[in-house]
C-alpha cells in the first residue's frame, strides 16, 4: 500500500534506545511510499514528548528503554493523546513483554525481524482502526485465550464438583441426623417398656389413696392443687405430689403431655408449638421415660389422672 493508492501518507516516530538499530528502522521507512518518519527518540520520555510536539500518526515503540520504558510511555502516549496510535517494535514476544504494552494502548505489536511490508502493513491497519499484529502474536493471543477458557472451564467445573460434593454431605448429614433421632426414638421406647413400673410406690409416697396398678392408677383420690402449669391446666385442678412435678417433666414437656391428651398429632403439636416434629419425639421420649407410660393411651390417662386435662362433664378423682 502506498501514497499514490490514494491513501495519506502516515506520519511516523520512531523511538529505540540503540542508535545503530534506530537510524536502521528509520532508513527502512524512508524506503516505503506511504510512512514518513517525523522523528526519532532515544527513550520513552523523548517519545511521549515528540509526540505532543509533532502529532504523529502512530509511534513506533520499543519496550526495554531506559528512563521510560516503552509500556509507560505507551500508557503516556494513549492517555495524553488519544489521536496517535502505537505500534510495538521490539525484539521480545513473551507473555510478559507482550501483554502488558497491549493493555497499555498499543494496537499493534511486531517483532524486529519483520519486513518492510509487515511493518507498513501494521501502522495502516492501527491507523484505520484494525490491529496490527505479526502472525506470531496471533497465535499467541489465540493460545491464551484458549488457555483461559480452559482454565475457566475447569474452574466452572470446580465449582460444580464442589456443590455436588456439597449436596451429597449434607444429605449425608441430614440422613445421619435422622438416624440418630431414629435411634434415640428407638432407645427410648425400649427404655420405657424395660423400665421397672414405680408408679404404685410413688403413688403411696405422695399422697395417692388407693391402688395403683401398672401403666396408671384405680381408684383413689389426690391431694393438693395444681396453679396451672403449661397450656390445658386449670387452677386449681386436683393433683398430688406425683405429679408431673414430681416425676420431672418440664415445663415443655407437660405442655406437649397435653396436647397429647387433646389428642393431636406429633406434625399437629409441632405447628401448635413452633417447633420441629423431631423435637417434639424428643419431648416424649422424656415425658414416657419420666412418668413411666409405654405409649400414647397410658400418656392420655396419666395427663387425666393428675388433673391436665379434664374429660367434658367428667370429674377427675
Amino acid at each position: 500500500m502506498s501514497a499514490a493508492d490514494g491513501d495519506r501518507v502516515a506520519r511516523v516516530v520512531v523511538a529505540d534506545d540503540q542508535a545503530v538499530v534506530r537510524e536502521g528502522i528509520v532508513m527502512l521507512l524512508g524506503l516505503l511510499p506511504g510512512i514518513e518518519v517525523v522523528g526519532s527518540a532515544r527513550d520513552g520520555e523523548e517519545a511521549v514528548a515528540l509526540t505532543a510536539e509533532l502529532g504523529p500518526d502512530v509511534v513506533l515503540m520499543d519496550l526495554r528503554m531506559p528512563r521510560c520504558d516503552g509500556v509507560e510511555a505507551t500508557r503516556r502516549i494513549r492517555d495524553r493523546h488519544p489521536g496517535t496510535e502505537v505500534v510495538v517494535l521490539t525484539t521480545y514476544a513473551d507473555d510478559d513483554s507482550l501483554f502488558p504494552a497491549l493493555r497499555a494502548g498499543a494496537r499493534g505489536y511486531l517483532t524486529k525481524d519483520a519486513g518492510g511490508e509487515e511493518i507498513e502493513r501494521a501502522v495502516r491497519d492501527v491507523i484505520d482502526g484494525r490491529a496490527g499484529l505479526s502472525p506470531s502474536v496471533q497465535r499467541r493471543l489465540l493460545e491464551r485465550l484458549l488457555d483461559r477458557d480452559a482454565r475457566d472451564a475447569r474452574e466452572v467445573q470446580d465449582i460444580r464438583d464442589a456443590r455436588d460434593t456439597r449436596a451429597v454431605q449434607d444429605s449425608r448429614d441430614s440422613r445421619d441426623v435422622r438416624d440418630s433421632q431414629d435411634s434415640r426414638d428407638v432407645q427410648g421406647t425400649r427404655d420405657s417398656r424395660d423400665a421397672p413400673d414405680g408408679r404404685a410406690e410413688r403413688a403411696e409416697r405422695s399422697g395417692w389413696a388407693g391402688r395403683a396398678g401398672r401403666g396408671g392408677s384405680q381408684g383413689g383420690s389426690w391431694t393438693g392443687t395444681v396453679t396451672g402449669r403449661g397450656s390445658g391446666v386449670p387452677p386449681g385442678a386436683p393433683v398430688g405430689l406425683s405429679g408431673p412435678d414430681a416425676d420431672g417433666l418440664t415445663e415443655r414437656e407437660t405442655e406437649v403431655l397435653v396436647l397429647v391428651a387433646d389428642g393431636l398429632s406429633n406434625p399437629e403439636i409441632a405447628g401448635r408449638l413452633r417447633i420441629s416434629t423431631a423435637t417434639v419425639k424428643t419431648h416424649i421420649n422424656n415425658l414416657f421415660a419420666k412418668t413411666g407410660v409405654r405409649d400414647r393411651a397410658q400418656a392420655v390417662r396419666y395427663a387425666y389422672q393428675h388433673g391436665l386435662v379434664r374429660a367434658p362433664g367428667r370429674r377427675v378423682t
